[in-house]
Parts: structure tokens; sequence; C-alpha cells
């Protein structure tokens, strides 16, 4: 498949501009559909030659600063787009993309404005809304948390509105519009995309070709879940594996170890969508596993070109895809129970084990002191005791702060430890606290560590209370196997089963819980009983041992057959069909 195919109007655009390249508004349209395509250096080059023909003209500043937005030229982009949104101060898209370049470049409450404004000049656009929405949930400003998240629920069941499916996995939502929140967004996606002619049918191989598409291989929670099971993956018989990379190397120890793991890692940053695909189909990739999704950094694109005959769901994104295109999701019977299957778009895989791995490679450094992470020292009953949720602000919402809250008002002298947020954040919570009868010096807030550093200071922690509708994933895998229990009740999503999983794997049933009255008088019965929470922990440790949910070779195994099942199929001429066993 070549970069641009007969229908691609990027091809009319430049015979035109060939005949008049003095045309502004064909270059500002042409670097749009470069953008749309994936190529950032495209687009930002049609964007200048209409700069130079049209200086300060905000639609073309705005194509501009996406394209170095796109690039990781985050303050470069911050300033296209603020002149841009200087020279058309009421247009709400410019607003809006000048809010997603101050979000990436650090500048948290400054996008909050940015978002709010434009949100304020098309306040009936729901796609406005869940941006202000989701930026609010990210800095735990809860104004007007209520009406967002009704105008946004109310245009997905409408079929109104395609907003991102990541962000309305935060939402009260249930699994069945969390399925009409992802088709719309496909079915908008496949508007704009064109899929590539069928795959070659493929050899009468015992080898199974498996590819990976990630833009988290690396430092970040994919690279970390799942260096230990490639590794494992690697010594499986007929495998061969191949990693697409969407991020750069960032030079850290799990990019070095996803390297050696696989038979091979191509790095395909910065390339437009078609070059990706078409770099997924000269590698004769048989099953493609996305493993970003809906999630920001992804490329849903590629995935909609149908590089390879195979394409499955998982990992990164907790929740259906949606979208014609993606075959199978994989997943186990208690983090996707039969009762929900009908709400996937996919054929369901069921793995007879946790769907999440774990890196079973991860060190434990000593913990640092008490003193030196800000917490107090353990006395009597319930003081010092040390509760953590250290899921990402968004997670943090009225519900499940004031859950917390709860319990931190039955267990004197309790701290609640969390991750510190973006901008205002933690001030927020703060008052928050406040509101709900807690001091808020009892909220005790840990920057950003690198994850070894992370890893040790869990130990101090006695119990991580979780979130819902979105859940502990890589954290609470983080915490058990630091040794923290982790208590949750699971929900009724993918996203709010995922700790759940983790614990029902780990044969620790105990550990999740029906309800938020019971939450809290679980939560506080531990902090009371000294000898309790140590038998937890004790138990904990064991199962992590001998229960199975740290075992990456026999994960390894059971996902190699997995995929061979979906291959087979697939080669046999079958359709996708629900795999795998309880």
């Amino acid at each position: 498949m070549n970069a641009a195919t007969p229908s691609d109007p990027r091809i009319g655009l430049r015979q035109a501009l060939q005949r008049n390249p003095g045309d502004a508004f064909a270059w500002i349209l042409l670097a749009e559909h470069e953008l749309d395509h994936g190529d950032a250096r495209a687009g930002e080059e049609a964007s200048r030659r209409a700069l130079s023909l049209q200086p300060g003209h905000p639609e073309a500043l705005a194509r501009l600063g996406r394209a170095q937005w796109m690039q990781g030229q985050r303050h470069e982009a911050v300033a296209s787009l603020s002149e841009a949104a200087r020279n058309a101060p009421y247009h709400p898209g410019i607003a809006v993309w000048l809010a997603h370049a101050l979000e990436d470049a650090g500048e948290a409450e400054a996008a909050l404005q940015a978002y709010a404004h434009a949100y304020s000049l098309a306040p009936d656009e729901p796609q406005l809304a869940a941006y202000l929405l989701a930026w609010r949930r990210k800095l735990c400003d809860w104004r007007d948390l209520d009406g967002l998240a009704k105008q946004v629920r109310d245009a997905v069941n409408a079929g109104r509105a395609a907003v991102e499916p990541f962000a309305f996995l935060s939402e009260d939502a249930s699994a069945a519009e969390q399925l009409r929140c992802a088709r719309l967004r496909a079915s908008a996606l496949a508007q704009s995309v064109r899929p590539m002619p069928p795959a070659p049918a493929a050899m009468a191989s015992p080898t199974v070709r498996l590819g990976f598409l990630s833009n988290g291989f690396g430092a970040h929670p994919t690279g970390l879940l799942t260096a230990a099971m490639f590794e494992q993956l690697r010594r499986q018989a007929d495998i061969e594996i191949h990693l697409f990379a969407l991020n750069r190397d960032d030079g850290s120890t799990i990019r070095q170890r996803l390297q050696a793991a696989a038979h091979v890692l191509h790095d395909v940053s910065m390339r437009p969508h078609a070059q990706v695909a078409e770099a997924i189909r000269n590698a004769g990739v048989e099953v493609l596993f996305d493993l970003r999704g809906w999630g920001g950094g992804g490329a849903p694109e590629v995935l909609a070109m149908r590089p390879a005959p195979v394409q499955v769901n998982w990992l990164a994104y907790p929740g259906t895809s949606g979208a014609p295109w993606i075959d199978y999701v994989l997943a186990d019977r208690f983090v996707l129970p039969q009762s929900m299957a009908a709400d996937f778009s996919e054929a369901v895989t069921w793995l007879p084990r946790c769907f999440q791995p774990s890196d079973t490679a991860r060190a434990v450094p000593p913990a640092p002191s008490r003193e030196a992470c800000g917490l107090p020292e353990r006395g009597e009953g319930s003081e010092g005791f040390v509760f953590c949720c250290f899921n990402n602000s968004y997670k943090l919402n009225p519900r499940s702060m004031s859950r917390a809250l709860a319990v931190l008002r039955e267990t004197p002298g309790s701290v609640l430890w969390l991750l510190s947020g973006p901008g205002d954040a933690d001030n927020r919570l703060r008052a928050f606290a406040t509101s709900q009868g807690v001091d808020p010096n009892r909220l005790v807030f840990m920057g950003k560590q690198p994850h070894a550093e992370y890893l040790a200071r869990l130990q101090l922690a006695d119990l991580f209370l979780d979130t819902e509708p979105y859940n502990a994933h890589t954290t609470a895998s983080d915490a058990l196997w630091a040794g923290c229990p982790v208590l949750t009740r699971p929900g009724s999503t993918f996203a709010a089963r995922v700790a759940g999983s983790l614990n029902h794997h780990l044969r620790l049933p105990s550990m999740n819980v029906n309800d938020d009255t019971t939450f809290v008088a679980r939560a506080v019965a531990l902090a009371h009983d000294p000898q309790a929470l140590a038998a937890l922990r004790q138990e904990l440790a064991q199962r992590r041992a001998d229960s199975g949910l740290f075992d990456m070779a026999a994960f390894a195994t059971h996902f190699a057959a997995i995929a061979q099942q979906m291959a087979q199929r697939h080669r046999q001429g079958l359709p996708p069909a629900p795999l795998g066993h309880g």
C-alpha cells in the first residue's frame, strides 16, 4: 500500500498547489490532512508554507502547533497555538488544541482555563464538555462534575457525540454505554481511513508471527507489565515476537529488556500511520495485539487499516474497542465475565488466569524512613497507620475520596498517602478533606518517583484503598508485589474489575468487597487490629509465591496457546469466536 491511496484528498491538494502554490488556504487544508494521516513533518511544512503567504493566520498557526505537538515539541506548540488563540479568540477548536498542548507542557491550570474557555464558546458541544470534564477530573476540580457528566453521557446514549472512549471509562457508565461510546468513535474514524488490501494467506507454517503495537515500550506501565512476559514468551516454540514501538527509545532498562526479548523491535515512532501499517504488513504479522487502544498516544488509525489478518485488544485499554477492525479482546473470567460479553464488540478470549502480566524481575529496594516520606511514626491502635492510593488523580472522584475519608475519620492518627497530582490538585483534595471533617494534614502526597524508589516506598504503606469506577491496574500489581494488600470493590465494567481480578487470582477474596459500607468497615477493622493486618500481609506473601498470579512462564504458555488458536481459526477460514475456558 502506498502512503497515499486513490481516495486520499492530499493527492488533489498537491496537484492544485503545483498549479497555484500561492493558495494559502489550500496549504492549510493540506496540513490538516497530513496531520490526520499521522505525518507531522509534512503537516509542519505545509503549515509553514501557508504562514509564509499569510503571516499570523490562526488556522495555519493552529496546524503548525498541532504538528509541533505531535513531534513532542511542547513549548513550541504552546507558542504557536497561543498566537493562534490570540488571533482567533472565539475559535473553540483552537482553544482545545491550545489546552492539549498546555496539558502536555505541564501547564495544568492554564490548560484548565483553555478547556473552560473552549466550552464557554460552545456549551452545547458535548465533545468540548467531555474535554473539560476529563481535565477537571485530572485536577480534582469537581465543580459541576455531575452536570458535565450528564451532558456527555446523554450525548453518547443519543448517538450525538464521538467523545474519547478512554476518558469515558472514568464515568459512572455501564459496559453497554462504554460500547456505544467506543462504536461512535470507531465509526467517526472509519470515515477517514481506508483499509489495506487483505493480507496474503498465511503459509502453512507451525510458527505464528505475533505483533504488538504500543507507545509504552519503555519505562511506562505497559513496558513494566510486559517485559518479563515477553522474556518468557520468547522461549515458547513456534512463536515469533515483533514489537512495534510508537515511542522513541527512552534508554531505560525496560526498553533494553524488551529489545532483547523480541525477535525484532521495530521503531516506528514519528512515522505516518500508513508507514506503520506497512511495517506491520511487511513483517508478516499474523496476529496483532493492540496494547494501547483508545488511550492517548496510540494509533487506532493503523489498526483501522487492517495490517494484520487477526487483531486483538489487550491490556492497556480496559474496555471494548467498539471497532470492527478488532477481532478479539483478551481477558479473564473475573475481569470480563460471560454476563458482560454482549457489551463487547470483539469475540472474547479468556485466559485461564489473570489477563494482566507482571514484571517478576522488579527489585524492591529497602524502604526509606517514614520521616523522609513525610509519614508519621507507628504508634498504638491506628496511630501512624498508612492507607495509600497511588492511582492517577483522574480516578480520585468524589465518591472514592469520600469513602477513603470516611475510613480516616474512624481511624484516629492514620494518614492517606496519595500520588501528587498536576497543578493545584493536591490543594483541592486538602480542601475537600476539610469539607468532610478531616484534617487536611492527614493527606500526604508523594511526587512521582523512579519505579524502584516507588516500590521501596510502597513497603511503608499498610493498606491500599482502591477507587472506582476506574480501578488501580499496574498500580495494584505494584502494591501487591511490594507486599501491600489492595482493598477494592469490583464494579460492573472491565476497568472497575482489574484490581478485583488480581485479588481473585491471588486467592485473596476477602479483599474484594460488595459495597461501600463493607469497604469502610474492612479498612477500619484492619487498621485497629495489628495481628489481623500482619496475618493478611503474611498470607499475601505466601499467595504471591504460590498462587500463579506472578508465574510468567505459565502466563507465556497460556498466551502462546491462545494466540495459536486465533491464528489457526484464521488459517481455516473461520471467523473470530469466543475462545478459552474458565
